[in-house]
């Protein structure tokens, strides 16, 4: 098992990636390849940052891919805010709740790895 695979953050950024993916197939066709292609790889990003920062060797490298995984997840609400004021039938307001969920947990993390220093 991976570092990365044992973080409650890295399982809830998962299941932000499956909202995220269910919010994109409302979209229509015009948006698939502009506003979908975003969204799809700011969401992903948050996890692959996390993953790669559970790769490096110090806390300080860590840090560095954890705040990249938090400007991934204001990216990813900032695409869903968009989404809300073009397509007010589409609900995201669980995908939003998730990726303030996910947002609260990288902070939190951040803020633990700061302590130890």
């Amino acid at each position: 098992m991976y570092k990365f695979e044992k973080l409650k953050v890295w399982d809830e950024s998962l299941k932000l990636i499956k909202l995220v993916y269910s919010v994109i197939k409302e979209l229509p066709l015009s948006e698939r390849y502009g506003l979908a292609d975003q969204l799809r790889r700011s969401a992903i990003s948050i996890s692959l940052n996390l993953a790669e920062g559970c790769g490096t060797g110090t806390d300080k490298e860590f840090k560095f891919f954890l705040r990249i995984s938090v400007k991934s997840q204001y990216e990813t609400v900032a695409g869903l805010m968009i989404i809300k004021s073009l397509y007010s039938k589409i609900n995201i307001a669980k995908v939003l709740r998730q990726a303030e969920t996910v947002g609260k947990m990288l902070h939190g993390l951040i803020r633990s790895l700061s302590k130890n220093q």
